[in-house]
């Protein structure tokens, strides 16, 4: 057996499938409706929209596979990926990159299987649409380009997301997105009483520096601020831009002082970017940090306004 190889923008596009928040969602019929009609279209049992996760292969959307999800080192989806075009396998027991698979060998003993990317304007492939089928069959150009087609509908979808949970401008989530991840960051917190802070920042005078530099330095600005942020927080970590200049970050697995001390951390960040940057404006933000206690905070809103409360009540001391 062959594994499939890593590509060489693996954390680049792990990052970006990750942004998109569909990893372990529920099942969804702007996908599901793709897969039936290819399961239809091509006369196949099984149809997938699959996402290539780092070590994994999950099933965002499922037509025929009693599964949700199965190793990336065995996945088809995983060398359809490294490439373009449309990836066919007409006999996979015939084939010796796969002839030894597990699920050649066993269940679902694949035989024929055809993959399209799906390529994001960023060029990151994050997955397929996939259709296969235990009898070996033959698979033309013109049904490619129908896969292909297809695969273009499930890219607009995956677009759309990103559209809807990413901030245009800096690339974190937005306030939909953090609100998607913060509600389930809180259910598991209140449920295994894990400890989890929230940090409410605002960068200080951004319409001063607007308008008196213009929208592009102060677009500028909020991307420099959110880069440094992103800097601070670990993966497992939650950072979005709610709007303006709002941000916040849920700081997983850390009580108010260790979520103190890395906003320390990061205020010395800003101090060292202005002393290294000549621009015409400095970098400063105002923040309020809660930690999160079920019984205080009934609902995300409220554990926001509580950080925003406090990091307003901050900054005026500073003013």
């Amino acid at each position: 057996m062959q594994p499939p190889e890593i590509p060489d923008t693996e954390d680049e596009r792990i990052a970006e499938l990750r942004s998109l928040l569909l990893l372990d969602s529920s099942p969804e019929e702007r996908f599901d409706r793709i897969t039936r009609v290819a399961k239809q279209l091509f006369n196949v049992p099984i149809a997938l929209v699959s996402l290539i996760d780092t070590e994994r292969q999950w099933f965002k959307s499922n037509v025929g596979l009693d599964a949700t999800e199965t190793g990336r080192d065995i996945s088809f989806c995983g060398h359809a990926i490294l490439g373009e075009d449309v990836f066919i396998i007409e006999n996979a027991a015939e084939d010796e990159r796969f002839s030894d698979n597990p699920l050649v060998a066993e269940g679902p003993e694949i035989r024929f299987y055809a993959g399209a990317p799906l390529a994001m304007p960023s060029g990151n492939n994050l997955g397929t649409l996939c259709i296969i089928s235990p009898e070996p069959r033959k698979f033309g150009p013109e049904q490619s380009i129908l896969l292909h087609d297809l695969s273009k509908i499930v890219i607009s979808e995956l677009v759309s997301q990103q559209a809807a949970t990413q901030d245009a401008l800096t690339g974190i989530h937005n306030r939909r997105g953090f609100e998607i991840l913060a509600q389930k960051s809180m259910a598991n917190s209140a449920r295994y009483g894990w400890k989890s802070a929230l940090v409410f920042l605002d960068l200080n005078k951004f319409k001063e520096i607007n308008d008196t530099y213009g929208h592009q330095v102060g677009d500028q600005a909020l991307v420099d601020f959110s880069r440094l942020l992103t800097q601070m927080v670990r993966e497992s970590d939650i950072i979005a831009r709610l709007g303006g200049d709002e941000f916040v970050v849920m700081l997983m697995n850390s009580e108010e002082a260790e979520a103190r001390e890395k906003v320390k951390v990061f205020m010395q960040e800003l101090k060292q970017y202005n002393q290294q940057h000549n621009q015409p404006y400095e970098l400063c933000a105002s923040y309020g940090i809660v930690e999160y206690v079920p019984e205080d905070h009934a609902s995300l809103e409220e554990l926001i306004s509580a950080a925003d409360e406090l990091m307003y009540h901050n900054k005026q001391k500073k003013d």
